[in-house]
């Protein structure tokens, strides 16, 4: 049985993110963010023809916001700079610099993985699963997977102003999007 080990980051092109949604009375005013994580790891051991573990490492304090859709105004440079400190603020990265994903347990599904594992945010660990879709594109793979996450089953406050006219909703997405060039 042959083994290899994957290591795919962020300089490979591939993209972590994170889409949010705002709600409240105020939410018009909100912009929907696209966030990036722009200094992350992951890590595929395979045995035999089948990933057997999946690890992710992410740097909070890498947060870029790269996409802002509604509010009031086009989200441009300061108005970036500002979600990015909320975000980084919200998410506690002086204390909670890391986000980590480790699998327990990695099935086969339809189009691609199902990884079980921890999730450890904001200094809390919790069971999560992860469907992966992996293509094969001749010359190399293509994974994406996209995963609804609460903040408050970390202990994360979503963002709100206004007195909570305007907040950000506690359910946000994480994508992951990368290739893997075959040797």
């Amino acid at each position: 049985m042959t083994t290899e080990t994957w290591t795919l980051d962020a300089s490979d092109g591939g993209q972590l993110a994170v889409r949010t949604d705002v709600t409240g009375r105020a939410s018009k005013m909100g912009h929907r963010l696209t966030i990036a994580v722009t200094s992350w790891t992951a890590t595929v051991e395979w045995s035999g023809d089948a990933p057997a573990a999946v690890s992710l490492t992410a740097e909070v304090g890498s947060l870029e916001v790269i996409h802002g859709e509604g509010g009031l105004t086009p989200l441009i440079g300061p108005e970036k700079i500002v979600a990015k400190g909320n975000a980084l603020k919200t998410f506690d990265a002086d204390r909670y610099p890391t986000i980590r994903f480790q699998s327990s347990e990695v099935t086969s599904a339809d189009s691609g993985f199902r990884l079980v594992g921890t999730a450890e945010i904001h200094g809390v660990s919790r069971e999560i699963a992860v469907d992966v879709t992996a293509s094969d594109l001749g010359d190399r793979w293509h994974i994406e997977s996209e995963t609804t996450v609460r903040q408050s089953d970390y202990k994360i406050r979503p963002y709100s102003q206004m007195f909570g006219a305007m907040k950000v909703v506690d359910e946000v997405i994480v994508t992951f999007d990368a290739e893997y060039r075959k040797p």
